[in-house]
């Protein structure tokens, strides 16, 4: 068991089953986190995701709900609360991702990428802001994309989730002020499932329009958002650190 940076808190990382919300599982494990893995379908990866934390982290469990559904989110945080304690460290991280041509883009796939993408962040916060500014301690990370600054023609709806997440966090941060510090990262392509399935004949390309020429790793990504939990970013909030390899 570590004893980490945040040892004594208790995080709680929404799509923690794989990719960037793994790494950061991960990461918190082995600062001596207690860590919620939250998952909506996938209940193997966020198993797999528990097997591998299991040894550096002081308690995890792992946790099914829909981002998207506010009393789903209100079971969570209050189980969590009952198991690990009041969630002290929020990574908002679960998302969903995909390429359509406007031509075939429908209201319908509009509003579910913005009940994951938008509503999921909101609801996550909203059920554990209270406490944290009780107790006068709070740090949340949202996990937002290049796609938000770079043109994605094929991509209008994630990207513009996205660069909602980015305006929720600014926004945000300055209402729960001065005890609860929010920030962002927004990672260009980093080397996960869903990454290579959204830009599926496109990733040797935004490779290549790359300043460092290869994919990102999620435990690289998972390291920009220890360093906006920890105190080592003490004065910063309402920001966004683009992790895109010199990309934009």
């Amino acid at each position: 068991m570590a004893d980490g940076i945040f040892s004594g808190r208790t995080a709680l990382v929404t799509g923690g089953g794989r990719g960037i919300g793994r790494a950061v599982c991960q990461m918190l494990a082995d600062e001596g986190a207690r860590v919620a893995v939250n998952y909506q379908r996938r209940a193997e990866a966020a198993e797999e995701t528990l097997q591998q934390i299991a040894g550096s982290a002081e308690k995890a469990i792992a946790i099914q709900a829909d981002v998207s559904d506010e009393a789903d989110v209100a079971r969570m945080v209050e189980t969590i609360r009952n198991e690990l304690g009041p969630v002290d460290l929020l990574v908002n991280n679960a998302g969903i991702a995909g390429s359509t041509p406007h031509t075939e883009l429908k209201f319908a796939q509009w509003r579910e990428m913005f009940a994951v993408n938008v509503d999921g962040p909101f609801l996550a916060t909203w059920a554990v802001k209270d406490e944290m500014i009780a107790r006068k301690f709070g740090r949340i990370v949202n996990i937002s994309s290049l796609a938000a600054r770079v043109l994605k023609p094929e991509m209008v709806d994630y990207a513009t989730t996205k660069a909602a997440v980015i305006a929720l966090t600014r926004h945000t941060s300055a209402a729960l002020a001065p005890h609860v510090r929010v920030n962002c990262v927004a990672p260009g392509l980093t080397d996960t499932e869903m990454a290579w399935s959204a830009n599926a004949g496109l990733c040797e390309q935004i490779i290549d329009n790359t300043a460092l020429k290869r994919i990102g790793k999620p435990s690289e990504i998972a390291q920009v958002v220890r360093f906006l939990l920890s105190e080592e970013s003490s004065f910063v909030t309402g920001q966004t650190i683009f992790a895109c390899g010199g990309r934009a």
